[in-house]
């Protein structure tokens, strides 16, 4: 967990002041939060299919299916007091370049964490677990609804 302290308690809020963060006080950032910040950075690059292992992905399915989907699905973070570390697994999208993506994801980790919780990043690891190959199936089945097999 992230906690960022105040050193000077003021009785008048000085709008400079507060955006300077001297004003006294103690900020709790929860490791969750952070994750789903990582996880939601990783999810806009493109050439991001899914994230998470197999079984994750299993789970993320049944989970989209009722409309509750856990953002920080294949991210793992660790947070100090100041810092951050990140693993992520992610499934590429064929025919991207793996490195890029790699590249493009962890760039994208780190200026969220950076930029939307204060912590620096030490590092961010990523694993490409699966590629997704489109195939005519998909197409069909965004197109229309699949027909009963039995009636």
């Amino acid at each position: 967990m992230a906690n960022v302290t105040g050193t000077n308690p003021q009785t008048k809020i000085d709008p400079t002041a507060a955006a300077a963060g001297s004003l006294g006080g103690k900020t709790t950032i929860d490791d969750g939060v952070v994750a789903k910040i990582a996880g939601i950075a990783a999810r806009e690059v493109p050439g991001v299919y899914a994230l998470g292992g197999g079984a994750a992905r299993v789970v993320g399915a049944i989970r989209d299916a009722l409309n509750t989907t856990d953002l920080t699905q294949g991210i793992s973070v660790e947070v100090g007091e100041k810092q951050a570390a990140a693993d992520v697994t992610i499934v590429a999208e064929y025919p991207v370049s793996l490195q890029k993506v790699a590249d493009d994801v962890r760039a994208a980790i780190y200026r969220a964490i950076e930029d939307l919780v204060g912590l620096d990043v030490t590092e961010v690891n990523v694993t490409v677990n699966d590629v997704h190959i489109p195939s005519e199936d998909d197409n069909e089945e965004q197109k229309a609804p699949q027909e009963a097999r039995v009636q």
